[in-house]
């Protein structure tokens, strides 16, 4: 680790190192020379030669491959800082350990070839990743949802106490979140296509030239190095550059799965407020400097940072989307080569600790039921009401009764600090013919939280684990948290 000089906090406490090689200078370098042997290959394949002569041969295809992987970047080094130019800095150093093949690298392309190929690669296995550990997430929920789907628990709506609901069914709502992301991610992910070989301007005219205006034989080109590269299609138009409405869509499906791992994580911050839920908290661990009692919810808090971060970020390939000039325009560099690699490293960390989160969540039974207890009393009066209408009381009258009396338990709750003595005052009142006794028997708090397990049985079931069963070998993954 340097200590003299700014290195991302993303690459150092964040992002796992499985994320940062895929954005790494090997991994780019590497796939152009996996692109340049995909375009040699392709251009003989579909015969280019000069009076009847081939212009590549398969000894040069050989010379390539068998340099593919040891890449002599101290050549490539020196080579840049006389040139100022990345791509054919690395054509020569290519060359340099290729002689034979040395001519007809890079043959027809230009810079963007590489570079926005090697850009769309990068990104679809980031996304690849970022699904891995998505799917691992919805696992873990689905288990916690699973645990907690009778466990009733007091609901809010703008955070004043509502009808009960179970813990598992809370959780059912941040797995349904992420379950949307999932959805939006492999839309993205099954859509994403290679820019392929067009050009300067994206009009192929240097392969027009190459094959002698042989239609046909140009077609062909962008589908072989497709397939070559492991995708299906290339985009049928384009600029020198691929579209940057691709980046956009990428970002977007990061900002969605960070929104929903910022909601999750509020929802458990002020959980643990409460005492009821509690993130996991390791033996030796510091909550606070000064007050050695406290157990922050550090890691919750550190999703909201991130993912805010995140949401944030989806505005510069929108931006840069928006900008860019007829056919392409080099404003749109500077900040890829920053929101995309930081967007996925972001997420990534997100990703881990939400595994990490989850995997170990800690729930309160007592500290929730008291909780609930304190105020199922209002919430049962619906059912108190519709009972005395059952014994001859009037509905409206009793509404109004209700009102009355449960304003004077709220008001000695919250002015005197008392208990919550509604159940007495309605005992004691001659409009409802209930003893306490019988209004105490309603107070068993599983009747108060409607469908919430077999909603959680059904949407497990219905929609999360056919998920899970088609991605299993996917599952598994443990997450490693630095800080």
């Amino acid at each position: 680790m340097s200590t003299d000089r700014y290195q991302s906090p993303l690459s150092e406490r964040y992002a796992s190192k499985e994320m940062q090689y895929i954005f790494s200078p090997d991994m780019k370098f590497r796939t152009w020379r996996k692109l340049w042997i995909a375009l040699a290959e392709t251009e003989k394949e579909l015969g280019l030669s000069q009076n009847g002569v081939p212009v590549i041969t398969d000894e040069q295809i050989a010379e390539l491959k068998a340099h593919a992987e040891d890449i002599n970047y101290d050549v490539a080094k020196a080579r840049e800082k006389e040139v100022r130019h990345d791509v054919m800095s690395h054509v020569y150093a290519y060359g340099q350990q290729c002689p034979k093949a040395a001519g007809i690298i890079h043959l027809g392309a230009t810079s963007c070839y590489v570079g926005d190929n090697t850009d769309i690669i990068v990104m679809t296995q980031a996304l690849k990743l970022v699904r891995k550990k998505l799917i691992n997430v919805m696992k873990e929920l689905a288990d916690f949802a699973d645990q907690y789907k009778e466990l009733p628990t007091l609901a809010f709506t703008h955070f004043q106490p509502a009808q009960p609901t179970t813990v598992g069914k809370r959780a059912t709502l941040w797995l349904q979140e992420f379950y949307l992301d999932l959805e939006d991610l492999d839309h993205v992910l099954g859509s994403m296509k290679l820019l392929g070989s067009k050009g300067t301007t994206g009009t192929q005219a240097s392969f027009l030239e190459l094959f002698n205006g042989d239609q046909e034989t140009i077609d062909r080109i962008d589908p072989m190095i497709a397939q070559k590269m492991g995708f299906k299609e290339c985009y049928p138009v384009s600029g020198q550059t691929y579209s940057r409405k691709v980046d956009t869509r990428v970002a977007n499906v990061l900002a969605g799965i960070a929104a929903s791992a910022h909601k999750m994580s509020n929802d458990i911050r002020l959980l643990q407020h409460l005492k009821e839920v509690e993130e996991p908290f390791e033996k030796n661990q510091i909550g606070s400097s000064a007050m050695a009692y406290k157990r922050n919810p550090m890691r919750s808090e550190r999703i909201a940072s991130l993912s805010r971060y995140v949401m944030v970020d989806a505005l510069n390939p929108a931006i840069t989307s928006a900008c860019q000039w007829f056919e392409r325009t080099l404003d749109d560099s500077a900040n890829k080569r920053l929101s995309i690699p930081e967007g996925f490293l972001a997420v990534d960390g997100i990703l881990d600790l939400c595994l990490n989160v989850v995997d170990g969540l800690v729930v309160y039974p007592k500290v929730i039921e008291k909780h609930l207890m304190s105020e199922l009393p209002f919430m049962a009066t619906e059912n108190i009401m519709m009972d005395a209408v059952k014994m001859g009381g009037n509905r409206q009258e009793l509404h109004e009764r209700i009102r009355e009396l449960s304003m004077e338990a709220g008001r000695r709750v919250k002015e005197e600090g008392k208990e919550n003595n509604l159940l007495e005052l309605i005992a004691a009142d001659p409009a409802f013919p209930l003893t306490l006794e019988e209004l105490e028997k309603t107070m068993e708090p599983k009747k108060y939280t409607g469908r919430s397990k077999e909603q959680v049985e059904a949407f497990l079931r219905d929609v999360i684990y056919p998920v899970l069963e088609a991605n299993k070998e996917l599952l598994g993954v443990k997450a490693e948290i630095n800080v």
